[in-house]
């Protein structure tokens, strides 16, 4: 293949340093190194993933971050580009259902990608509705069509490329809220939750965030959901072992405190430790708002300044507990969400009053549904996920942890776990203090900025930094956003981008 680069020809071509080892970071790497850069991976954790990093305990194996995997196909370019087959390193296998939406009142209903099921299910709540249904998996689809496979890899580096979709955007009716598009074609309230809540999967309150999103629901049936075998790791291993037989670099414990900047080009980074390390190119998969207000020097920053970072929306942050159970629960699926009593005024809490409520909804994951190898035999794995406020809230989430916590295990104790409590053989959480102190997000939000209208595409940082030359962004607070499908486009974004190689010559 034409992509590929002979490692032995990299000694002398033009070095790329990558800060940050989540999907977007390592996926820039294996397209920088496609390229033929040399590459350095610097991550300030002890193993790669960044938010998909994973916690090993008590012979249970969690992923810290992504669980479902949705559009395979942006893994296996990344495969190709080096010359070898995803299959031969990582195991993906379909999930069905996709999730197991649970209403407060204990009625449930089943998200797959077969459109016959999906109608039955649709009737089983509201016949009334079907037709409706089908009505906005057409419109659906018609925005997949533009906001996916069109714009999803568009750099948008200028107005004049958000102007251009302007007339695609009014006729997708991009001014509506994901809710309201789906309350267009349909009238069952309870309805109208299950094809609206995806934003939540990407940081976005579905009351606010554009009716773009809505594509997710054909993106989900179009390519079906996913579960590496082993977890989501074995895809974070496997890019990196992409990124070693290219010959690139992955360094461990390696916080960088300043990318430099040589007459208004990015020069590379010095670390923590004050090691220099000099680059042609520099591409930050950290936090966008981290990487702007604490790597690059004031001087050189003019949009994204300290007063416009800290005026700009971010998503909500996340509770997770980690847990393992002595016993299985082998009636439930891979993927549940538990809607609390409020749907509306509980995302109210959480995106506008910035309050932690009583109450909660949850995103439960038992990878072990469908690979038992991640907890011991006769063991099941879990991950539960609540949404909640970014530290704007003021919540002193050392005091608040263990409460909510056994909040949460109540609730499922008297729901979907009987017993939980007396079950549970190992435990850990994460809080937004984590996100913030850990991962280095802008108040702890876990998504970055909120994919609202006024921050997405042209109005995002852009993937080639409007401040310095040579520093490029990926990540979910860059073009095109959150999830893994956005990150690994956001990379997929600087194939127009970064110079060839050949321009260093």
């Amino acid at each position: 293949m034409s992509n590929i680069i002979d490692i032995g020809k990299r000694r002398g071509a033009p070095s790329a340093v990558v800060i940050g080892s989540g999907f977007g970071g390592l996926a820039a790497a294996v397209r920088l190194g496609a390229k033929g850069y040399r590459v350095t991976v610097l991550e300030q954790l002890d193993a790669p993933g960044g938010r998909a990093y994973v916690h090993r305990q008590d012979g249970f194996t969690f992923d810290a971050g992504p669980t479902i995997i949705t559009a395979p196909f942006l893994f296996e370019e990344l495969w190709q580009l080096c010359g070898r087959r995803m299959s031969d390193d990582v195991e993906l296998r379909p999930v069905s259902p996709f999730y197991r939406i649970r209403f407060h009142d204990g009625e449930v209903f089943d998200c797959s990608g077969d459109p016959d099921a999906m109608r039955a299910e649709v009737a089983r709540f509201s016949p009334g509705d079907v037709s409706g249904y089908e009505d906005f998996m057409r419109a659906s689809e018609a925005i997949f069509k533009v906001g996916f496979e069109q714009l999803g890899d568009v750099a948008f580096s200028t107005w004049t490329d958000m102007a251009k979709i302007v007339p695609d955007m009014v006729r997708l009716a991009s001014y509506r809220s994901v809710y309201g598009l789906v309350s267009s074609y349909i009238k069952d309230p309870r309805l109208r939750i299950v094809f609206s809540f995806h934003p939540l999967l990407i940081g976005g309150n579905p009351f606010k965030v554009t009716s773009v999103y809505s594509l997710i629901s054909f993106l989900e049936r179009h390519w079906g959901v996913h579960s590496a075998m082993g977890g989501t790791g074995r895809l974070v291993q496997g890019l990196v072992s992409l990124i070693e037989g290219q010959g690139g670099r992955l360094r461990y414990g390696q916080r960088v405190a300043e990318i430099t900047v040589e007459q208004g080009r990015a020069s590379g980074v010095r670390l923590a430790s004050g090691e220099q390390v000099p680059a042609e190119v520099v591409v930050s998969n950290a936090d966008s708002a981290w990487t702007y207000r604490n790597l690059l020097p004031q001087a050189v920053r003019r949009r994204w300044t300290d007063r416009r970072i800290e005026k700009a929306h971010y998503s909500m942050s996340l509770f997770v507990w980690y847990f393992g159970t002595r016993r299985r629960y082998d009636s439930l699926p891979q993927h549940t969400i538990l809607l609390g009593p409020r749907y509306r005024e509980l995302l109210r809490d959480i995106f506008e009053r910035k309050v932690l409520a009583p109450d909660f909804s949850l995103y439960l994951h038992r990878p072990t549904a469908s690979d038992p190898s991640l907890a011991p035999e006769g063991c099941d794995a879990f991950y539960v996920l609540s949404p909640v406020p970014h530290l704007e809230s003021g919540v002193d989430w050392d005091q608040a942890a263990e409460p909510y916590r056994r909040a949460i295990a109540r609730h499922l104790s008297t729901t979907l776990l009987p017993n939980l409590e007396d079950e549970i053989v190992t435990s850990r959480v994460t809080t937004p203090k984590d996100f913030q102190d850990r991962l280095l997000s802008f108040r702890g939000a876990a998504f970055g900025l909120e994919p609202v209208f006024s921050q997405s595409a042209w109005f995002r940082p852009h993937n080639r930094s409007e401040e310095v030359d040579r520093l490029y962004l990926v990540g979910a607070g860059t073009h095109p956003g959150a999830g893994l499908p956005g990150v690994l486009s956001s990379a997929r974004v600087l194939d127009s981008l970064v110079p060839d190689v050949s321009v260093f010559a």
